[in-house]
C-alpha cells in the first residue's frame, strides 16, 4: 500500500491514501509458476513404447471352429470330458477320442469344477494333463449344471 506525503493543498505533512493495486510481485510469481510448470510437464508425462505386430486375416476364415472340449470336475474322483464320466487314469485317453485331432496336444482343453471341489482333486486334473502334454489349458468359472 502506498502513501503520499504533501502535494496538492492543505497541509504541508497532510498524507493521502493510493488506492491502486501494485500487480508486478502477482505477475513476478504467475511467470515463475509458468515456467515450472513448463519445465515439470514433460517430466510427468510417462510413455511406454509398443512393438505391436501388423493386424493380419485368419488363415482360414471359412474354417468351421470346433465346440470345446470340457473337463470337468463334479466332487470326488467324478471326472468328466464332455459328457462322458470318466477316471483320472483315462482322462488322457478319453480326453484325446473327444477332441478328435491328429495331434490333441495342440488343441485347448477348458477346465471347469464346482465350488465345493477341493484344491487337491483341481490339481491332480491339471497334473495329469500336463503330464501328458496338454499344456494349453483354460479355466472356467461358471456353475455347472
Amino acid at each position: 500500500m502506498g502513501a503520499k506525503l504533501g502535494g496538492g493543498g492543505g497541509s504541508r505533512y497532510t498524507v493521502e491514501q493510493n488506492s491502486d493495486i501494485n500487480v508486478t510481485p502477482f505477475v513476478d510469481i504467475m511467470l515463475v509458476l509458468l515456467i515450472i510448470f513448463m519445465v515439470s510437464a514433460p517430466m510427468a508425462t510417462v510413455s511406454i513404447k509398443l512393438d505391436l505386430p501388423p493386424a493380419s486375416a485368419p488363415l482360414n476364415p471359412l474354417e468351421e471352429k470346433k465346440d470345446p472340449v470340457f473337463v470337468s470336475i463334479q466332487d470326488k474322483d467324478t471326472y468328466y470330458v464332455g459328457t462322458k464320466q470318466v477316471t483320472i487314469e483315462t482322462l488322457a485317453a478319453d480326453l484325446a477320442a473327444a477332441l478328435a485331432s491328429p495331434n490333441p496336444t495342440d488343441e485347448r482343453v477348458l477346465v471347469r469344477a464346482q465350488p465345493d471341489v477341493e484344491y487337491e482333486e483341481f490339481m491332480k486334473v491339471l497334473n495329469e494333463l500336463q503330464e501328458n502334454g496338454y499344456f494349453k489349458i483354460g479355466l472356467i468359472n461358471e456353475d455347472i449344471s
